[in-house]
């Protein structure tokens, strides 16, 4: 288990990815929010979250399987991890951030992903005209 990758996976790469071709700006593994959350849109208060089918019991997922081998070891694993999911999403919701959660077999279907990310993504807070920008067009208030 010690190769098993905790950051920068591939399915973490190809949202990043996606979200930074449409327009949002994000940063990563903010440490003063519970569990590191992947990838964090400050401006709109929200994270997402990659999670791995496997690791993360996806349920309904045929990823989510369990090992024929040593089966208490771990199905208490993965119920752990699915506890600590379930806090960490409890504690950043008690922040006030909205989460999103990407499964590592959504990641397969990258347009049904994105029009879920864009409808899911609230639009930017703070002060007024913040976030978007000018039309090329509009010159009367420069």
């Amino acid at each position: 288990m010690s190769r098993i990758r905790g950051g920068n996976t591939k399915p973490e790469r190809l949202v990043r990815s996606m979200l930074h071709s449409m327009g949002y700006r994000f940063r990563l593994h903010r440490k003063d929010l519970p569990g590191r959350p992947d990838i964090v849109l400050p401006g709109r208060r929200t994270v997402v979250l990659v999670h791995g089918c496997y690791w993360h019991r996806h349920p309904g997922c045929r990823f989510a399987y369990t090992p024929k081998s040593n089966i208490d070891f771990w199905n208490a694993k993965f119920a752990e991890n699915v506890k600590r999911d379930q806090r960490q999403y409890n504690q950043l919701r008690e922040l006030g951030w909205a989460v999103i959660t990407v499964w590592e077999c959504e990641t397969k279907e990258l347009t049904t992903l994105a029009e879920r990310l864009s409808s899911e993504i609230p639009a930017p807070s703070g002060p007024p005209g913040w976030g978007t920008s000018r039309s090329s067009g509009d010159t009367a208030s420069r």
